[in-house]
C-alpha cells in the first residue's frame, strides 16, 4: 500500500481543529478512524497491479546522439479501471542528465478489459547495450487516498551503436578512390599494379607497358593500363589496453579509434578490399572476419557498440601472435595504438620486425590537442612552463614516430576530429603507391 499526498493532508485538516480546541485521544480517533476506513475502501477499490500484462515494441538499436523509442503496453483484465502512475525504469545512461524525472514516468487510465500504449523516448548518452530494468506501477483508488503498488520484469534491450560521425569525410575520399580507379572521365588512369584494360598506344607512353602479344594479333600497338589493387586484406587493429581508456578532448581515445575504424572500413570496402577486426589487449576482446563488402560495416558497428577499455597493460607479443594468425598472407596491418615512449618501446617495438617482415604496417594514434595548445601558450611564468611541458610531450611523440618509421611502418598521429580522415588519407597514399 501506498498513501498519497491527499490522505496526509486530509489527516492534518481533520486534526488540527481537535488538537487546538480539545486535545486528546478520543478526538484524534473520532476523526482519523473515518479516514482510516476511507483509505481501505480506496485501496480496496483500487485496481489489482498484479494481473496486469506489459508488453514491450520499438527501437532495438540507435546510433549514440540519437534518440530511441520504446512502447510499452498495457493490458487491463480486471473489472475495475486501472488508474496508474508508472515509472518505466532504465540505466541513469539512457538519457542526459536531469531528463530521467520526466521521460520514465507515466500517467494513464486503462479501463477494463482494455489497452494503453505508452511510449519511453530514450537518448543514451553513453555505448553499449541498454537494458530495462522493471515497470513500477502505482494503481490508485477513485476517491486518490491509497495506492496498491507493485512491480513487473518487462525486458527490453537497446543497442546504443558508435555515432559514426566521421562519415561526412565519406564522400569526398569516395571521390578521389575514383580518381584513382580511373572511373572519373575528365581524370587519366592513376597508377597501380593491377591489371586494367588495354588501349592504343600514345606517344609518351612508357614503352615497358606495351602488350605485344595484343599488338600482333591487331594492327596498332596496344598498351596496358593499370589500377589501384583490389581485393587486397586489412586487418584493423584495436588496442584496447589501459592507454585506449584515456579520454582526450570530450571523447576516450578508443572512441576516437572506433570512429577511425569506420571510416576505414566504409571506404575500403567500396574500394573492393576485404576488411577484418581485431581487438585486443591480453586477450581477443573482439573480432570481425570473412565478411562480404555489404554486411562488414554493419559488423563492425555491431561489434565495436559494446568494446571498452580495460586497464590492463596490453600485451604487444600476444597481440602480435594473433595477428601473425589472423592474417596469414601479406595485409594491410592498421594498429590504432597509443604513440606514448615506455609502451611503445617496451612493447611494440621488439615484435614490430615479426609484423613488418610480413604485412604492411600503419599504425594511427590519437593526438591531444591540449598539448598542441600548451605548446604556444606564453605571457607569463605559468604558461612558458605550459609550453615547455607541451613542447617536450610533442618531441616524444615525434621521436617516437620517428622510430617506428625506420622499420617502414607509416605513422598517422592526429587530434581526434582529424584522425579518421587522416587514416582515410594514408591509405588511399598507400594503394595510389601500389603497397598493398
Amino acid at each position: 500500500m501506498a498513501l498519497t499526498g491527499r490522505a496526509a493532508l486530509l489527516a492534518a485538516l481533520g486534526s488540527l481543529p481537535v488538537g487546538l480546541l480539545a486535545p486528546s485521544w478520543t478526538g484524534m480517533l473520532a476523526v482519523n478512524a473515518p479516514l482510516s476506513l476511507a483509505i481501505l475502501c480506496d485501496y480496496c477499490l483500487a485496481a489489482p497491479v498484479r494481473t496486469l500484462r506489459f508488453t514491450r515494441s520499438g527501437d532495438t538499436s540507435v546510433r549514440l546522439g540519437e534518440s530511441a523509442e520504446v512502447q510499452l503496453t498495457v493490458t487491463n483484465p480486471a473489472r475495475r479501471t486501472l488508474r496508474a502512475h508508472i515509472r518505466d525504469a532504465w540505466p541513469p545512461s539512457s538519457w542526459p542528465t536531469g531528463t530521467e524525472q520526466t521521460a520514465s514516468r507515466h500517467e494513464l487510465t486503462v479501463p477494463p478489459g482494455e489497452r494503453r500504449r505508452l511510449a519511453t523516448l530514450l537518448r543514451p548518452t553513453r555505448r553499449g547495450d541498454r537494458h530495462t530494468e522493471r515497470v513500477t506501477v502505482r494503481s490508485f483508488g477513485p476517491l486518490g487516498l491509497a495506492a496498491r503498488q507493485g512491480n513487473h520484469d518487462v525486458p527490453w534491450t537497446v543497442r546504443v551503436l558508435p555515432p559514426f560521425t566521421s562519415r561526412k569525410h565519406l564522400p569526398s575520399r569516395l571521390a578521389r578512390l575514383r580518381e584513382l580507379d580511373g572511373r572519373t572521365s575528365v581524370l587519366t588512369r592513376g597508377e597501380g599494379t593491377e591489371f586494367d584494360s588495354l588501349r592504343p598506344y600514345v606517344p609518351g607512353d612508357d614503352t615497358r607497358s606495351i602488350d605485344w602479344r595484343a599488338t600482333a594479333r591487331q594492327s596498332a600497338v596496344a598498351i596496358r593500363t593499370w589500377r589501384p589493387e583490389r581485393d587486397r586484406h586489412i586487418l584493423v587493429v584495436l588496442d584496447t589496453g589501459r592507454t585506449s581508456a584515456g579520454r582526450v578532448g570530450d571523447v576516450p581515445r578508443l572512441d576516437a579509434a572506433m570512429d577511425a575504424t569506420l571510416l576505414l572500413t566504409a571506404l575500403a570496402a567500396r574500394a573492393g578490399d576485404r576488411v577484418d577486426l581485431l581487438a585486443y589487449d591480453r586477450r581477443t576482446r573482439a573480432q570481425v572476419r570473412g565478411r562480404s563488402a555489404s554486411d562488414v560495416l554493419p559488423a563492425m558497428v555491431n561489434a565495436l557498440s559494446t568494446l571498452e577499455p580495460e586497464l590492463v597493460e596490453t600485451d604487444a607479443r600476444g597481440l602480435a601472435a594473433t595477428v601473425l594468425k589472423s592474417a596469414p598472407r601479406r595485409s594491410l596491418v592498421v594498429l590504432l595504438t597509443s604513440l606514448e615512449t615506455a609502451p611503445v618501446e617496451e612493447g611494440l617495438l621488439p615484435v614490430l620486425p615479426q609484423l613488418t617482415q610480413r604485412h604492411t604496417v600503419l599504425v594511427a594514434s590519437v593526438a591531444d590537442p591540449h598539448a598542441q595548445a600548451m605548446s604556444t601558450a606564453r605571457g607569463s611564468v605559468d604558461a612558458v612552463y605550459e609550453a615547455a611541458a607541451g613542447g617536450q610531450a610533442q618531441s616524444q611523440r615525434r621521436r617516437t614516430s620517428e622510430k617506428l618509421q625506420r622499420y617502414g611502418v607509416t605513422v598517422v598521429d592526429a587530434v581526434p576530429g582529424s584522425l579518421a580522415p587522416a587514416l582515410a588519407d594514408a591509405y588511399l597514399a598507400l594503394k595510389a603507391a601500389g603497397r598493398l
